[in-house]
């Protein structure tokens, strides 16, 4: 059977993932067409990833979509944002076969469908490259009340929600290093989990509207991800390394094999949300959120240029020495 041509791409698996939004127009026009509900604000995010770098060449494609959909997400939760749409832009090789582009399109299909965000356009491309996928997701927020990272005080409590660390050993589960070193099965597939198909935050970053000062998620590292609400802010955070959660799947496979707390602590792709709240405002976090409420792990510091962005104290309370803070593409 000969392969479906571009447009045919489009008309038979992309085409209904825009069937609930009327301004994507069935994916026939050159755009869409939004009207911003009354008293909201767009909010705008975009992430890109490339098979090698984002995710492992032989992952299952629906993996691979529902990874893009997911840390694009994630930017919404952070903002406190509800989701509205997406813009699809796929890089797909000149060899990929049909089968494993409607493996992805089936993919994207349940997380449109999970998270209420179709797909409102875009492309698709064949490259010579590896495969590239670019993803941006629009949504909407309450006029003036977007979480951003710039609004942390000294005395904030800083927290995070979920648990940490996940992400950066759910790769070596994915790689096949953790069940060589006699991980238990289960274990390795529940990361491996965390690794191919973060959560995003969206309800509990749309609760904490009003409540967080700042808001960012985990992406590249918890130590560098909180710098760059320190830098934003205008102040210094000092974590406790014993107060970061952690996952049971995680200590688990800490009894098997040694895994550095530098690697919790830095390795990234969590994209849990990263959170300052004012202590005064804690109370009604927990009212709010109940068993969902994030963990605190420290505290923010005035602005001292004598002293490191972001301290981290090891378990006996004396700073930690962090050979990197996270990932960096450069």
């Amino acid at each position: 059977m000969a392969r479906r041509s571009e447009f045919q791409q489009i008309a038979d698996l992309f085409a209904p993932l825009a069937a609930s939004a009327p301004g994507a127009l069935g994916l026939k026009d050159d755009a869409a067409l939004l009207v911003p509900p009354a008293g909201q604000q767009l909010v705008v995010t975009v992430d890109a990833i490339l098979s090698g770098v984002h995710y492992l060449p032989d992952d299952p494609p629906d993996l691979v979509a529902r990874k893009l959909v997911r840390v694009n997400l994630s930017d919404l939760a952070a903002m406190g944002a509800t989701p509205a749409g997406m813009l699809l832009a796929c890089a797909f090789p000149r060899d990929c076969s049909d089968a494993w582009v409607e493996t992805f399109a089936a993919g994207l299909a349940l997380d449109v469908a999970e998270f209420g965000c179709p797909v409102i356009g875009g492309d698709t491309v064949a490259t010579p490259g590896p495969a590239t996928f670019s993803l941006t997701a629009l949504g909407w927020a309450p006029m003036g009340q977007a979480l951003l990272r710039r609004g942390a005080r000294a005395g904030d409590l800083i927290a995070v929600t979920g648990t940490i660390g996940d992400g950066a050993v759910g790769l070596w589960a994915a790689q096949g290093r953790l069940a060589a070193l006699g991980v238990p099965a289960d274990v390795c597939a529940a990361l491996a989990a965390r690794y191919h198909l973060p959560q995003p935050r969206l309800a509990i970053g749309q609760a904490l509207r009003g409540l967080a000062s700042a808001a960012m998620d985990i992406s590249d590292g918890l130590v560098q991800d909180l710098g760059h609400v320190c830098a934003a802010s205008g102040i210094r955070a000092e974590l406790r390394l014993e107060a970061v959660p952690l996952s049971a799947a995680l200590q688990t496979a800490r009894d098997h094999t040694h895994i550095a707390d530098e690697l919790v602590l830095t390795g990234g792709d969590d994209y849990e949300l990263l959170l300052t709240i004012p202590p005064e405002n804690w109370p009604e976090v927990e009212a709010r959120l109940g068993p969902l409420a994030p963990t605190v792990i420290g505290l923010c510091r005035e602005d001292d240029s004598a002293a490191e962005t972001v301290r981290v104290l090891d378990r006996q309370g004396q700073p930690m020495k962090l050979a990197a803070t996270g990932w960096q593409h450069f």
